[in-house]
């Protein structure tokens, strides 16, 4: 097994080898050292955004091969941080801007701006341009780059972000709003000195229905006298700048207070009446046009500074908005657990409630399961569902914590020492098959008969056989895709062109054991069944069946291993190598050397291209340039370059660092038939694509890995199925393409060419046919 070491910069990645699943942190910092020369105890290593830690191994954070570790360098001079120390002068600074407790009724002049503490005002939220009532709590000066902010969160989201420094950039149309006179006038903001002092302030405020933000400020621009008069029908205007309740998601229902521009005022009865306005959110730009206001007998005059100041004293002067609970339209009686305690609804005790900070939802600190007899201190506060257990949060510099499913496992319950981390089969699947389903019958398009692979990993990879280390792949109910021959029952016998094969079961295999003596019979279910089901004959599971045709069964593609050469003079010498396609013949039921009873299959070959290890097949393997093929080039690469001699003369090295795949020549092409030659023709379209493709027939069965490649499909990333050559002689799925239609994203997805909304997705029914082709069974499951 090997990974790749990475500096956490990118601009250094080596390979580190000769690892198991099994080897320490420890022990990779010390093969670490010797390839970066960096000391073991300045190594900080990351996989997958952990930090891997002494004391663990490489199966513990789950490495697969050739996964990329990153290494990130400690200097010398590291050190701790220390903790900030808090300032304390900042609390009492701000404790003593707090406004001195004094009676809401009394209006107390500051001697600053035109406005006085304890006033009714209307503040203006730019993050949605909403008023809402507020009460002055204090005023000051303003600094000379003032940065007034608010709160990050409002009861029920209705505000999301922070306040900033853009205030001022609706200065413009909140002067148009504060001068407009009751009849829709507007006055010259020069004619009024009071106004023009008034930006030199900063105004401290508090919101009647949000005190939970507390103290905000504001500048004066966001700041006017509260709205207390009603408009009458007949009081309206074309143009006048009014006060109206409005809901931008939902329109009919009640929402919050806006500047709202009349635009018009259509009356077809005396109870049929329509008020269309144009919304002003804050900007000269931020507007929202032709918005129809349903609240008409709810529209406030703007009020322009200098009004008379009302109080607590003068009554409360609020609105209606919208519910603050869509669920229970907040109602004061109604059980709500959204807005009130989500496991008893009760509206009572709203001081004995805790909002946990990641759901939202409130708890009555005696609904929880144990109570709570008090509030807690801490800062944040997390329900019994959110709060992670601490116990379980592994934190740098700490060792990972053994989870259920790996305490279950048969190697941390072993007491043996064996090395078991070394083998190809732990290394898991680097890639998957996708030009034919798991289901799939026959060949696999682009898969020669003599191909050979090193491990049986890559055979899962190349979509042969898809199991790492089961013999038969199969489903009860449908039949064997494949099996692998490595001669594991002695009694077998291989005549090449046909060889009798033991079925799975019979042995104990408990744990983690691959092996195992006889110890019970085999019975004719699971995979044994599957692979009777490709004979054409009836199942019967007391004595068997033989077929009488044959070749009519299914096809079952075999694989033999190297390990079947004990047995078997036709096996590889080395890996495992792909032998076409067999039928079987007949099953029946036997007993073994082993003294129990198994089942027996015999399958005969039934392939058109000649068998490997035949005069025909071994030259047609030369002219393909069939090798053993290794996991990966850069293996095959490094493991040369790892066994190259020091020599002095340079172009020996470079001969020796060519990969041995490079050095054959294929020299079988790969033959195209009349039909398909013709029905490329056709392909008007892909023209460029095809003539491209062209050129590697000469290299034999990769000329399919090219067509695979040309004819991909970009969304899903395999190979295009009802197939839509598009303008821009660009190919996708249709439903690739119906499916980015849905989402109105209507450009191709490989140049960004505009299609239009009405474009006709017409299949490319020539191109269809050629892919069938080319790759026989890639459209079944698509």
């Amino acid at each position: 097994m090997w990974i790749q070491v990475r500096t956490i910069d990118g601009k250094e990645t080596r390979t580190v080898e000769d690892l198991s699943r099994l080897t320490k942190i420890e022990l990779l910092r010390l093969k670490i050292q010797d390839i970066f020369n960096v000391s073991p105890h300045q190594q900080r290593l990351f996989y997958r955004g952990k930090q891997m830690e002494d004391g663990q191994t490489l199966f513990d954070y789950n490495v697969g091969l050739n996964d990329i570790v990153q290494l990130l360098i400690r200097t010398q001079s590291d050190t701790a941080d220390s903790p900030d120390v808090k300032n304390s002068l900042g609390d009492i600074a701000a404790s003593a801007s707090q406004p001195p407790s004094s009676s809401r009724c009394m209006l107390i002049n500051a001697g600053i701006g035109c406005y006085k503490i304890n006033e009714l005002v209307d503040c203006r939220d730019i993050s949605i341009g909403a008023w809402f009532e507020a009460c002055i709590e204090n005023v000051t000066l303003a600094p000379a780059k003032p940065k007034v902010g608010r709160p990050s969160k409002r009861t029920n989201g209705k505000l999301e972000a922070e306040l900033g420094q853009g205030q001022s950039t609706d200065s413009n149309r909140n002067n148009n709003g504060l001068n407009t006179e009751s009849n829709g006038a507007t006055t010259s903001q020069n004619d009024s000195p009071v106004i023009e002092a008034r930006q030199d302030v900063i105004y401290h405020i508090k919101y009647e229905d949000y005190p939970e933000n507390g103290v905000v400020e504001m500048i004066p621009c966001n700041v006017r006298p509260r709205a207390r008069t009603l408009l009458r029908w007949d009081q309206l205007q074309e143009g006048m700048i009014v006060m109206v309740n409005y809901n931008m998601e939902t329109p009919e229902e009640r929402g919050f207070w806006f500047d709202a521009e009349i635009q018009a005022l259509n009356q077809t009865s005396r109870t049929n009446k329509e008020l269309r306005v144009k919304i002003l959110i804050g900007g000269p730009g931020d507007v929202v046009e032709d918005c129809k206001v349903h609240f008409l007998d709810e529209i406030y005059q703007v009020e322009k500074p200098g009004a008379r100041a009302l109080s607590s004293a003068d009554g409360p002067f609020k609105r209606k908005s919208g519910p603050e609970c869509k669920h229970c339209k907040a109602d004061p009686d109604a059980e709500c657990r959204f807005c009130s305690c989500c496991v008893c609804g009760g509206k009572q005790d709203a001081h004995m409630q805790l909002l946990c900070d990641e759901c939202n939802m409130a708890f009555h600190i005696y609904c929880l399961n144990p109570p709570l007899s008090t509030i807690p201190d801490d800062e944040d506060w997390y329900c019994p569902t959110c709060k992670n257990d601490t116990n379980e949060v592994v934190k740098a510099g700490e060792k990972l914590k053994t989870s259920k499913k790996r305490a279950k496992m048969p190697s941390a319950t072993t007491e043996s020492q064996r090395d078991w981390g070394k083998g190809m089969a732990c290394v898991g699947r680097t890639k998957e098959c996708t030009i034919v389903p798991p289901t799939h019958y026959g060949p696999v398009p682009g898969i020669p008969v003599g191909t050979t692979w090193k491990f049986r990993v890559q055979v899962s990879e190349a979509g042969v056989h898809r199991p790492h280390v089961g013999g038969i792949h199969g489903r009860v109910h449908d039949g064997a895709y494949s099996l692998v021959l490595a001669g594991g029952f002695e009694d077998e016998v291989d005549r090449g062109d046909e060889f009798t094969y033991t079925g799975s079961g019979g042995r104990d295999l408990s744990g983690n054991k691959r092996i195992g003596e006889h110890s019970f019979d085999q019975t004719l279910t699971h995979m044994n069944r599957a692979l009777a089901s490709n004979c054409d004959a009836p199942l019967d599971d007391k004595v068997g069946a033989e077929s009488k045709n044959w070749r009519a069964g299914k096809p079952v593609r075999v694989v033999r291993s190297s390990k079947g050469r004990r047995i078997s003079q036709y096996a590889p010498e080395e890996g495992n190598r792909y032998d076409g396609i067999y039928k079987v013949v007949k099953y029946w039921p036997e007993v073994g050397k082993c003294g129990y009873l198994v089942w027996r299959y015999l399958l005969r070959r039934d392939d058109q291209e000649p068998a490997p290890w035949t005069p025909e097949g071994l030259e047609r393997s030369k002219k393909l340039g069939l090798t053993v093929q290794v996991r990966s080039k850069a293996l095959i690469y490094h493991l040369i370059f790892c066994s190259k001699k020091q020599e002095d003369d340079d172009e020996e090295d470079e001969e020796q660092l060519i990969p041995p795949s490079k050095q054959l020549k294929v020299e079988e092409a790969f033959q195209l038939s009349e039909q398909q030659k013709r029905l490329i023709q056709d392909d008007v379209a892909n023209r460029r694509l095809w003539d491209e493709a062209m050129e590697h027939l000469k290299e034999g069965p990769k000329f399919l890995s090219k067509l695979e490649q040309s004819f991909m499909c970009l969304c899903c990333q395999e190979l295009a199925f009802q197939p839509i050559t598009t303008v821009c002689s660009h190919n996708v799925c249709k439903a690739c393409l119906q499916r980015s239609f849905r989402a109105q994203v209507y450009t191709c997805p490989a140049c960004r060419h505009d299609l239009g909304k009405d474009y006709n997705m017409s299949q490319n029914q020539t191109l269809q046919t050629l892919l069938d082709q080319f790759f026989p069974g890639y459209s079944k499951g698509r």
